[in-house]
C-alpha cells in the first residue's frame, strides 16, 4: 500500500534552464516535505542522470536551448522500455501541452506557476508512478512463482517443459542431441522421519544447490516435487556425454551434508534419455527417462541407466563395480 511518507520520499528531478523557477520549484517542494529534490539546468544531462538515479518524477521544461522538453523525452522513452515516462511537462505555452500529452508526458503544469495546482500535480503523479512500480514488481513475483518451485527456486514443470522445447528445437536445427537426467534421493523418506520434514526441505535446497553448481550454465535442473529433479542437457555429444553427466551429479549428490548439526549422506538413482534416440517430444523422453531411473532402483540405487529404445536394448552402465549404498546415513 503506498502511503504518505513513500510519496514523500519519492525522488524528484527538476529540470529548466532558467535559474530563478528551478529555485522557486525546489522551494515549493521542499516546503512540502520532499525528501529527494535534485535539479540540473541542462536537458543534455537528464538521460544520463535518470539512467543512474531512476527518479519518480522529473518536471520538465518543454522550451530550452541546445536539447528541448520534447527531445529529452525521446532520449527517455529508450531507458524506460515498459513505456511508463515519469515526465510532468512544464510549459507556459498552451499549444505545447497536447503535444507533450501525446509524446509520453503524464500530465504537466502551466507557467507561471500556481502552488496548489503543482504540489496537487506533483502528489498525483507520484502516487500513480508508485503503484505502477508496486503492480510491476508484484507482476514479477507472480510470474517468478508460477516458473519456480517455491521451495528450491528451480524451474517448476511449466518452465522444464519450455527449456526442454527450445533444447529439442535446437537440437533439430542442428542435427544434434539433447539429454533428460531424471533423479531422485536414495532414503529420503527416512530423513523426513528421522529428523523431521524441515531438516529434509533444508537438505533438499542443498541438493538443488549442487546440481545447478555441477552442470553448466544453459542446462536446466528442475524439481516435480518431492525428491524427484529433473536436469535437461542443453547439447550432448552422445550417451557418453550424458552418461558423464550423471556420475558426476551422482557423485556430487553423495558428498555428506550438515544439517542441523547432524552429519547427513544420501545417494541418489537417475534414469537418462536421449533426444532423439529415446524419444522426439518432452513426455516420451520424460517417461523414457523416469523407467530408466525405476530400472536403476530395482538393480541396487546409488547408480544410472539409459532408457532403451523398443527396438533395441541398451547396454547398462554402473557407477562402480563396489556395492552401491542404498540407505541414508545420519550421524548425530
Amino acid at each position: 500500500m503506498i502511503g504518505p511518507s513513500d510519496i514523500l520520499h519519492g525522488k524528484i528531478l527538476i529540470v529548466d534552464d532558467q535559474g530563478a523557477d528551478v529555485r522557486l520549484l525546489e522551494k515549493m517542494l521542499h516546503g512540502a516535505g520532499y525528501r529527494y529534490v535534485t535539479s540540473t539546468m541542462d536537458p543534455l544531462e537528464v538521460c544520463e542522470l535518470h539512467r543512474k538515479n531512476r527518479y519518480d518524477l522529473i518536471l520538465l521544461d518543454l522550451v530550452m536551448p541546445h536539447m528541448d522538453g520534447f527531445q529529452v523525452m525521446k532520449c527517455l522513452k529508450e531507458i524506460e522500455t515498459e513505456g511508463y515516462l515519469p515526465v510532468l511537462a512544464i510549459t507556459a505555452y498552451p499549444a505545447h501541452k497536447l503535444h507533450a500529452l501525446q509524446d509520453g508526458a503524464k500530465d504537466f503544469i502551466s507557467k507561471p506557476y500556481d502552488l496548489a495546482e503543482v504540489l496537487a500535480r506533483v502528489h498525483n503523479m507520484l502516487e500513480v508512478r508508485l503503484l505502477h512500480e508496486v503492480s510491476r514488481n508484484h507482476g514479477i513475483m507472480l510470474k517468478t512463482l508460477a516458473l519456480r518451485d517455491p521451495l528450491t527456486g528451480l524451474a517448476n514443470r511449466r518452465l522444464l517443459a519450455d527449456r526442454m522445447s527450445m533444447a529439442m528445437v535446437h537440437a533439430r536445427r542442428n542435427k544434434s542431441a539433447m539429454a533428460v537426467v531424471y533423479l531422485d534421493l536414495d532414503g529420503f523418506k527416512q530423513i523426513n522421519d528421522t529428523l523431521g520434514h524441515g531438516a529434509g526441505d533444508v537438505l533438499l535446497n542443498r541438493v538443488a544447490e549442487r546440481l545447478v553448481a555441477t552442470v553448466r550454465g544453459e542446462d536446466t535442473v528442475a524439481r516435480l516435487g518431492g525428491d524427484e529433479f529433473v536436469i535437461v542437457l542443453w547439447h550432448v555429444s552422445g550417451t557418453d556425454d550424458a552418461s558423464m553427466v550423471a556420475l558426476k551429479v551422482i557423485e556430487a549428490l553423495s558428498q555428506p551434508y550438515d544439517i542441523e548439526g547432524h552429519t547427513v549422506s544420501v545417494t541418489a538413482s537417475a534414469g537418462v534419455s536421449i533426444y532423439p534416440a529415446h524419444g522426439e517430444d518432452a513426455d516420451t523422453l520424460i517417461k523414457s527417462a523416469d523407467l530408466a531411473l525405476y530400472q536403476a532402483k530395482r538393480e541396487g540405487k546409488n547408480t544410472y541407466r539409459i532408457a532403451r529404445p523398443a527396438t533395441r536394448v541398451r547396454q547398462y552402465a554402473r557407477l562402480s563395480s563396489s556395492p552401491t549404498v542404498s540407505q541414508a546415513k545420519i550421524v548425530h
